[in-house]
């Protein structure tokens, strides 16, 4: 049992967001939150379960839904640091608990290892919304075998979990805490956001809480509207049409790039233009009026050429980055109904883009929905791997301004994705994006496969019987159990 007079952790040096034995810079951290203009190194210091559960957030970044964390805490002069952080998916069948339970600790242990500091303790958290029906204490005591699954398994590895909480319905509840005084068993209410003292040194070092990933992965999400969602699919089938042969056509393939690389930079000048708005949804509205149907098609189209797509991740930095994130952003959201599988191109190039200005949160659940989308999209996976190991973009963004200023690309194999070393996959990153190989097959395989091609309508005017989006799975079950570690690949 946690003794909740003593320090459970320092807000102080933390390696990494929520990542399976990944690596961030740990400046970009909450070793931030030391008060060095009120005289010295003053750490925000946590005591209570209490405490613990409001700091969830300004460790992640995020608000966790439906998920497993697990914190790693190290001993440093007698007092436990936070160090990384690892961050599942809750599997839908409890028979999958024990599995995930193992993958989260010993990929947190083992990931912590590799950078030579070793956890002494964990805090574990599971976080669920109750069922219609159902109260935050019963969401608390269905998921108790899952949190004691979490203790056992860290257990084994020599590593206590010290404190277990579970956050449902505003409330938290400590697994570990039988004290009905400090822990009763109907739960604590949460504090308001952003009033308690890790809030204000976050606010303070420039950290900010981001919402939930529901609603990160909304802006990227493809539309639903019926009516809308129909007119779009009718477009991109009328571009494909026009399109794929065009692109397979090796003679005029090169003037599909420059029409595609022509229109963007068009659209981009034209979000410029346009008045700022206050939110994101209505930013996200606002971009969406300024893209007609036949433009996103051919844009989306033209992306499924993996040349035309890494000339197009030249726009990585300075004024053109914050366009283009939007471009690509809002075509991932026109990639509708069947065309699923075309957001690939889109999705990767919005986590590039994230990744390259520093927001990390954003290129892993980009590129992770890319993998969702397209399985074989290698310089998704690439990138993403990148992102997850805490490479600096550096490296891709020197090789694509080399293509830029060449006006060439450097022509290099294919690289290969399985088991390279963390140097490797920074170089082949680099090379995937400033490569002229051939059309992208599916956007992402080698040349000579196909480039996904528009359906054949039905008596001319409507789109035929579609088939199940593929961009479902960046949706559901495998993105959370699989890449929200933050996201093996």
């Amino acid at each position: 049992m946690t003794n909740h007079g003593e320090n459970a952790g320092n807000a102080g040096n933390s390696e990494n967001a929520d990542i399976v034995g990944h690596e961030t810079r740990p400046t970009e951290q909450l070793d931030c939150t030391a008060y060095e203009n009120h005289g010295g190194d003053r750490q925000v210091t946590l005591r209570t379960p209490a405490e613990l559960a409001d700091a969830l957030p300004y460790l992640l970044g995020y608000r966790p839904e439906d998920s497993i964390v697990l914190v790693a805490l190290q001993d440093r002069d007698g007092r436990g640091r936070f160090g990384g952080r690892a961050r599942l998916g809750i599997p839908t069948n409890p028979d999958d608990w024990p599995s995930a339970a193992r993958q989260l600790a010993q990929g947190l242990v083992t990931g912590s290892e590799r950078r030579g500091a070793r956890p002494e303790q964990m805090v574990a958290y599971v976080c669920k919304e109750p069922e219609p029906g159902e109260t935050g204490r019963q969401v608390m005591e269905r998921l108790r075998p899952l949190a004691q699954k979490l203790r056992t398994e860290c257990g084994h590895l020599d590593v206590p979990v010290i404190e277990a909480l579970c956050i449902s319905e505003g409330r938290w509840w400590s697994y570990c805490c039988g004290n009905e005084v400090c822990c009763p068993s109907g739960g604590t209410p949460m504090g308001l956001p952003g009033t308690s003292v890790l809030a204000a040194a976050a606010t303070y070092a420039g950290l900010q809480v981001r919402g939930t990933l529901r609603e990160l992965r909304a802006r990227l999400f493809p539309w639903e509207a019926p009516a809308a969602v129909l007119e779009q699919e009718i477009a991109l089938d009328t571009a494909g049409m026009a399109l794929v042969p065009r692109i397979l056509d090796e003679s005029s393939r090169g003037d599909v790039a420059e029409e595609t690389l022509t229109l963007a930079g068009r659209i981009m000048e034209r979000l410029a233009e346009a008045p700022p708005v206050s939110g994101t949804l209505t930013a996200d509205l606002r971009d969406d009026q300024l893209l007609t149907h036949d433009e996103a098609a051919q844009l989306i189209l033209g992306l499924q050429d993996r040349t035309t797509r890494d000339r197009a991740a030249e726009w990585m930095e300075g004024d053109e980055a914050p366009l283009a994130l939007r471009l690509w952003r809002a075509l991932a959201r026109r990639c509708v109904g069947p065309y699923g599988e075309h957001a690939a191109a889109p999705l990767t190039l919005t986590g590039w883009v994230a990744w390259s200005t520093g927001d990390e949160l954003e290129a892993r659940e980009a590129l992770a929905m890319a993998l969702g989308a397209d399985p074989d999209y290698l310089f998704a996976r690439l990138l993403h791997q990148a992102c997850n190991e805490g490479l600096d973009p550096e490296s891709i963004r020197r090789c694509l301004r080399a293509a830029r200023t060449d006006g060439r690309t450097d022509g290099s194999p294919e690289p290969t994705p399985a088991e390279p070393t963390r140097k490797h996959r920074a170089r082949a990153a680099a090379s995937a994006a400033g490569r002229s190989s051939g059309p992208a097959g599916r956007a992402g395989r080698r040349p000579g496969n196909r480039v996904p091609g528009p359906r054949t309508p039905v008596s001319g005017t409507h789109p035929g019987p579609g088939r199940k989006p593929r961009t479902t799975r960046a949706q559901g079950k495998r993105r959370d159990a699989s890449t929200e570690t933050e996201g093996e690949s």
